[in-house]
């Protein structure tokens, strides 16, 4: 397996960044004429030669890009309200990353206990994830969105939300069908509100559930995440 480096703006800017430079340099000792392979992030491979080994700006030039093709076929996408402890959610984002997913938004709603995500910390751990599991894209994500304000964006495929509520709800897996895309909403420690169900079945979320065991946020979460991957593969 082939070390991965991330460099979002090398197509522009050919070194990588300190962190990565300091990594390639000090830690793996590459040197000037060793070759490496870099992403961007943004779905494209780089084969590269460096140049110039340095721990902070080590230069390099590329000498062939592609398309990484993504191996699911369809857009995949977790709403979730973050837990109070982050460390969970940390693990949830990092598994998902491994896994294959699109997108990622963390919902504020009414029974959130969490108000605040670090965006800076979750990208570290995307990066890191999405090196070691050889992926070229990282997924979109955001500051927190209010659960009224995200139910109103639209959205190109079938629109899910798992609560614990009472009520008929078909299992995620009997009724996404394979190529459809699909938003799964997840609540927070302390469910949905009622009126939150309410609104979200106004706005064509079908009410689902993903299995008989009562699911903690960041599990069930990881569970619709691989749902829909095994779904599509």
């Amino acid at each position: 397996m082939r070390q991965i480096f991330y460099a979002p703006d090398i197509a522009t800017n050919p070194e990588l960044p300190e962190e990565e430079s300091g990594h390639c340099v000090r830690v793996l000792r590459m040197v000037e004429g060793d070759e490496l392979l870099v992403t961007d992030g943004r779905g494209y491979f780089y084969e590269a030669v460096i140049r110039r080994a340095h721990p902070k700006r080590c230069e390099v030039e590329v000498q062939r890009s592609w398309a990484w093709r993504k191996p699911w076929p369809v857009v995949s996408h977790v709403a979730v309200a973050p837990t109070k402890n982050m460390d969970r959610m940390e693990w949830f984002v990092e598994k998902a990353m491994e896994i294959g997913i699109d997108a990622i938004t963390f919902l504020n709603c009414r029974f959130s206990e969490r108000r605040m995500v670090k965006l800076e910390r979750v990208e570290k751990i995307l990066v890191s994830a999405m090196k070691q599991s050889q992926k070229a894209l990282l997924p979109t994500f955001g500051e927190m969105t209010p659960l009224e304000r995200f139910l109103e964006q639209p959205f190109e495929g079938r629109k899910f939300i798992a609560h614990c509520e009472p009520g008929e709800k078909k299992l995620l897996k009997a009724t996404l069908q394979p190529g459809e895309n699909a938003l799964i909403l997840i609540g927070p420690e302390g469910d949905f509100s009622p009126e939150e169900i309410r609104l979200a079945l106004e706005r064509g979320f079908e009410p689902i559930s993903l299995g008989e065991s009562r699911l903690r946020t960041e599990t069930a979460a990881l569970v619709a995440c691989l749902t829909v991957q095994l779904i599509n593969q």
